[in-house]
């Protein structure tokens, strides 16, 4: 198990690091959602993504809802294909979060 972490990289840029699962995710990890208060635009790099489950689904939906709901842009780049996989078979791959990353 890797321990997560999200780290500031400026300028709306964020980028996760370490594994998104039931294990790692905990009720700060959801409360990290303010971050997208300071910027109308946001890029969230999942390319420091270990292992994933749908915990990490999950949580990449509530910023989803959660930046639509501040009128924020949300981009997710390097989408690790095991999120993409759980999104797909979860019926989330019509949302252009998460069919952008299709193949």
């Amino acid at each position: 198990m890797s321990r997560l972490t999200i780290v500031d990289k400026g300028t709306g840029h964020f980028l996760v690091d370490g594994d998104l699962t039931f294990a790692t995710i905990t009720k700060r990890t959801v409360k990290s959602l303010t971050f997208s208060t300071a910027h109308k635009e946001i890029t969230i790099d999942l390319g420091g993504v270990g292992n994933t489950d749908s915990a990490g689904l999950a949580l990449m939906i509530e910023w989803i809802k959660y930046c639509r709901a501040k009128r924020t842009l949300l981009h997710f780049s390097n989408m690790p294909k095991q999120l993409v996989s759980l999104a797909r078979l979860s019926g989330f791959d019509k949302d252009a979060h998460f069919a952008a990353h299709l193949e």
